[in-house]
């Protein structure tokens, strides 16, 4: 079962790019959740779930002796799920999602790939954390801060867009 967690099950295991596969799975998952419940309800569910994998993620390390294996995808679940909470942070019915007008779309769009900017380039404290701080810890926090510098930036652009009445 921890193996099944952690790999966010087993989308880390892919050949090919297994950090962007886990956050394609936890997109969609992601925007479900925001439109059938709400931000808040994400941003809870996210904390929860990044509780649980340090704890587990430290038990796996321990037992292998590795340290952020590839195949290891749940912080980019909750590094996506965060950066979803703080943009575009809000409910939305089904029939909405493709409106430009709310900015939904686009934020999401803009979230995803600002997080997997932040995620890979690894800028500032990002990075400081991933190549200082050992277990769990270390293995979620550069993603958390990843993710809600994600969120943060999206939200920002989108509310450029907003006042240079783009859309």
């Amino acid at each position: 079962m921890n193996r099944f967690f952690i790999t966010l099950g087993y989308s880390g295991l892919s050949p090919f790019a297994p950090g962007t596969v886990g956050t394609i799975v936890s997109l969609p998952l992601g925007v479900l959740i925001l439109i059938y419940f709400d931000a808040y309800t994400l941003f809870l569910a996210t904390s929860l779930i990044s509780i649980i994998a340090i704890k587990e993620i430290n038990k796996y390390e321990e037992r292998t002796g590795t340290h952020d294996d590839k195949s290891i995808v749940i912080d980019e679940l909750a590094g996506m799920w965060f950066a979803l909470s703080v943009a575009p942070a809000m409910t939305i019915g089904v029939g909405d999602i493709g409106s430009l007008e709310n900015g939904f779309l686009i934020q999401v769009i803009l979230s995803f790939v600002l997080f997997r900017y932040f995620d890979i380039a690894k800028p500032s404290v990002i990075g400081r954390i991933d190549r200082e701080t050992k277990g769990g810890i270390g293995v979620m926090g550069d993603d958390i801060i990843a993710g809600f510098a994600a969120g943060i930036s999206s939200a920002g652009i989108w509310q450029g867009i907003v006042y240079l009445n783009i859309f």
